[in-house]
């Protein structure tokens, strides 16, 4: 991230991987003609990783914290499953859907070793 570091999320190294998986979306979607459906819910998806990373950062309870962390790991699977559509319907390269899928996997692993350390 560019940006001067303000807020404890912005620590956390899962939510600059869900940012960098928005920024390398955002190129995708540029060039992506068409297909406003799949386009727009992979969107929502991607961006509700992040927020609710933030969001649950931000609350004082641990259930209240893992509910949001749990919220932004659904919405993470969900890119993933966007990316499987979109490779189905040939809007995207094998190899998008791949680098895609390689940067969730990373996040999904991160939002679970959270998760755990949250409860704990």
């Amino acid at each position: 991230m560019g940006n001067a570091i303000r807020f404890n999320h912005e620590k956390l190294t899962v939510y600059q991987s869900s940012i960098a998986f928005i920024s390398w979306l955002s190129v995708i979607i540029e060039a992506t003609k068409g297909h406003r459906n799949i386009i727009d819910q992979i969107d929502r998806a991607s961006i509700s990783v992040s927020l609710n990373i933030a969001e649950g950062n931000g609350k004082s309870s641990k259930k209240d914290h893992n509910r949001y962390v749990e919220i932004a790991r659904g919405s993470a699977l969900e890119c993933a499953a966007c990316l499987d559509v979109m490779y189905s319907k040939r809007i995207i390269a094998r190899a998008d859907l791949e680098k895609g899928k390689e940067m969730l996997l990373s996040t999904v692993r991160m939002l679970y070793k959270l998760s755990a350390s949250i409860l704990n």
